[in-house]
């Protein structure tokens, strides 16, 4: 394996900040950095976003349940943020509403309607530049005519969230931050850090041109989510300052159960919540579950117990009953939770706690534990200024709508959608609204040029066309099949085996014929 110097951070010319860690929070704090005019790299050991960060609920929300266990600035901090992202990317995330069925024996009617009067108030607060929240208010509804639920179940009470594409989010701050000119990396794992004369020396094996890679930089950030403490261990050779406790989430994803657009809140009677939430038209996420989890976070798969337990939740409230059978689809992911020494893990807080670790002349290290995906922005901002007074010429922040890479779109989606209709009549409509919900305003670099169906290329199935998958091993860092058809694209879904295996055939030429020598 050959080693070299990175020529855009030396000794003599270091980066301001190298981030160790893809997921949400290492690429908010990448792009933060970046775009305030530092110089960053960021590394991931595997592909962007391919653990905790496509594995959530896909929600932007202020956490109901959190009230209960009185994290008032958790909510409060998450009900802004909400409103901040469904500006920065408008293509990514929207408003959803959700009905929570009733159950007296679980929560009394009062406590319900104290605790969405206190979210509605909470998401009321003056936020960008608006007196109120954008969103719809909550309200009592009659379930008892829907058809739906069983007979006890009469009524319920409505409020509003967002819906977000996880994994889509982590690859719109990263891009952002190559915008401005942030060294971005995935398979690219960091072996080592050392201090080194006021800076760290950071090695990197990248495995795509399998060598190894040497970083100097005056601030080094561990965003490993479920691996910052082994990061400790390994890389840094040094004792983790906090403990993580490690909680597995799973979901299933079932041939839709309604017909409507909202989701659905369950209450089950261990205290905890499951969600019901539209999935790509055609299904029903249902999730999640929390449990300790003890092995190698990679590794993650759902239980047998944990499938019993949401198609239970699911049967108690809904008359088509999911059997197994039903299963299209299910995906896992483990939350690195700072551990608080709760009991149960759905105790534990879900609020970020950010480790600074500088003494005398030495370089920073800052660590991230915890945190959730709503508040990634906050945890950003609160990491970039606990850097500061190492980076002297780090910019103001930028305004807090600056949106992400793809979110300029010149109309609304729905109306951005209806403009790329008109350009593009040869391309299938639902083709050309998943492309503006994934790309935003990026879909015109991606359809550049194209004036026929024929230029697309091979069409692999599922609206997958040879065309889409160039344009993402290019510009987007996929370098394997899962890389493109479960988190840049969701299309897998769609996919038989054959399909795939066409798909694996195609990636393996390309890779053969392009340099990915970085």
């Amino acid at each position: 394996m050959n080693g070299r110097t990175n020529p855009h951070s030396t000794a003599k010319q270091p980066l301001d900040i190298v981030v160790i860690g893809g997921g949400i929070n290492g690429a908010g704090i990448a792009a933060e950095a970046a775009t305030r005019g530092s110089k960053v790299a960021i590394f991931d050991a595997a592909d962007f976003a391919s653990a905790t960060s496509s594995a959530s609920s896909k929600l932007i929300h202020g956490g109901l349940r959190y009230l209960e266990h009185y994290e008032f600035r958790l909510v409060s901090e998450a009900l802004a943020e909400r409103e901040v992202l469904l500006q920065k990317a408008p293509h990514l995330a929207f408003p959803m509403r959700f009905r929570l069925p009733h159950r007296p024996f679980l929560r009394p009617a009062w406590m319900i309607r104290a605790g969405l009067f206190l979210y509605d108030t909470l998401g009321k607060r003056p936020i960008t530049g608006r007196e109120e929240s954008a969103l719809a208010a909550s309200q009592r509804v009659n379930l008892s005519d829907t058809g739906l639920f069983k007979p006890e179940i009469k009524i319920g009470f409505e409020y509003s969230d967002c819906w977000v594409d996880d994994a889509r989010l982590v690859l719109a701050n990263l891009q952002t931050a190559r915008s401005h000119q942030a060294i971005v990396n995935n398979y690219s794992r960091v072996e080592r850090a050392v201090r080194e004369q006021g800076l760290w020396k950071v090695t990197v094996h990248n495995q795509r041109s399998n060598r190894k890679e040497t970083y100097y930089c005056k601030s080094l950030v561990n965003a490993a989510g479920p691996w910052v403490k082994q990061f400790y261990d390994h890389g840094l050779e040094s004792p983790s300052p906090r403990n993580i406790r490690l909680i597995q989430g799973s979901h299933i994803v079932v041939p839709k159960i309604h017909d409507n657009d909202e989701a659905y809140i369950l209450q089950n009677k261990d205290g905890r919540i499951v969600f019901v939430i539209p999935y790509l038209g055609k299904y029903s996420m249902i999730g999640t579950t929390d449990q300790e989890y003890h092995g190698e976070p990679r590794e993650v798969t759902i239980t047998d117990g944990e499938v019993d337990y949401l198609i239970d939740v699911v049967n108690q409230h809904f008359v088509h009953d999911v059997q197994k059978s039903d299963v299209v689809w299910t995906f896992s992911g483990v939350r690195p939770l700072c551990d608080d020494e709760s009991d149960s893990p759905q105790a534990i807080t879900r609020d970020y706690t950010l480790e600074l670790e500088q003494e005398l002349d030495e370089a920073p290290l800052l660590s991230i534990f915890g945190g959730k995906l709503t508040t990634y922005r906050k945890l950003s901002q609160a990491a970039i200024e606990k850097l500061t007074p190492y980076l002297p010429n780090i910019q103001a922040a930028k305004e807090s709508t600056l949106p992400l890479f793809g979110g300029d779109m010149e109309a609304n989606l729905h109306d951005f959608m209806l403009q790329l209709e008109v350009m593009y009549p040869f391309i299938d409509k639902d083709q050309l609204h998943r492309y503006a919900r994934q790309y935003g305003s990026q879909v015109h670099q991606l359809l550049e040029g194209i004036k026929s169906l024929e230029q697309l290329g091979t069409h692999f199935g599922a609206s997958l066309f040879q065309h889409e998958i160039d344009f993402l091993m290019n510009t987007e860092w996929a370098h394997h099949t899962d890389d493109i058809i479960w988190r840049r694209t969701k299309v897998g879904l769609e996919l038989s085996q054959e399909q795939i295996r066409a798909i694996d055939d195609y990636v393996s030429q390309q890779h053969q014929k392009l340099s990915y020598l970085v």
